[in-house]
């Protein structure tokens, strides 16, 4: 079952990964996650080898691999979801042009102008029962095309792009949202302007059936509650190094300090 058709279900739980380390994307696999959200924007990663071998660890877990690019570079995002991605996350997405470069590089025609090739993952290599009309029919209908809700351009132009029949979900960003509009930034979205961009992004989405993701920091069972009441269906549960940090902090604080002062 892809992530698309969980979603028809209830809302999906993910967790992002900025080490790259394959270990910790199939934990997330492991432990039962929805999806993996997989950063090559503010990571050292590219869109190569290190990539692959993240979109392999969380397809050989049965978590579905999104990936956030750096930006809307078309061979880019055809290489990911080659590579066996079920959808791109782009940045700063700002108008409805900005979501027509996105399903031009990742969904075929009719829908956009991706190029062909069976030598690649996604189509299991051109493999025993391969087909060019399922292959084809299967990558429009699955691939997810997640634009990013974080600048106020977006809220500007918001009709226009969620009119794109290919868009699935949007992310929404509060931080960077927050820096757009000149206000504190916090994940917490009570600032009035933040707020209410995130309502007019709730509002569009529910009659269209296109997700909502946001990332519940922190990722306790209160603000997940919070944050599916106000509409978001699909929760970032923090990320690799939040945890890894709480968790060796916890560590530091709890035992080594004690330890150290009795």
């Amino acid at each position: 079952m892809n992530l698309k058709e969980k979603m028809k279900k209830g809302p999906v739980y993910g967790v992002a990964i900025f080490t790259g380390a394959a270990c910790a994307v199939e934990a997330v696999g492991n432990l039962g996650y929805d999806f993996v959200f997989l950063d090559l924007e503010h990571t050292p990663l590219d869109a190569g080898a290190g990539m692959e071998k993240l979109i392999m660890a969380a397809l050989r877990t049965g978590v579905s691999p999104l990936v956030r690019t750096a930006d809307d570079d078309e061979v880019v995002l055809r290489k990911l979801v080659e590579m066996g991605a079920e959808g791109v996350i782009v940045p700063h997405t700002r108008t409805a042009a900005d979501v027509e470069r996105i399903v031009r590089a990742v969904k075929f025609p009719p829908l956009g102008r991706r190029g062909a090739d069976s030598n690649v993952r996604a189509a299991g290599f051109g493999g025993p029962g391969f087909s060019w009309e399922a292959y084809i029919a299967g990558q429009n209908a699955g691939t997810m095309v997640i634009p990013m809700d974080e600048d106020f351009e977006f809220t500007e132009n918001i009709e226009a792009i969620m009119a794109s029949p290919c868009v699935d979900a949007v992310n929404f960003g509060p931080l960077d949202y927050a820096l757009s509009v000149g206000v504190p930034i916090r994940y917490k979205m009570d600032d009035p302007k933040v707020a209410h961009a995130f309502r007019r992004l709730v509002e569009l989405a529910g009659p269209r059936g296109i997700g909502v993701m946001a990332p519940c920091v922190p990722p306790t069972p209160e603000y997940a509650r919070e944050l599916i009441g106000m509409g978001a269906n699909m929760l970032i549960m923090g990320n690799d190094m939040y945890h890894f940090q709480k968790s060796i902090g916890k560590a530091m604080e709890e035992t080594v300090r004690a330890v150290r002062g009795s």
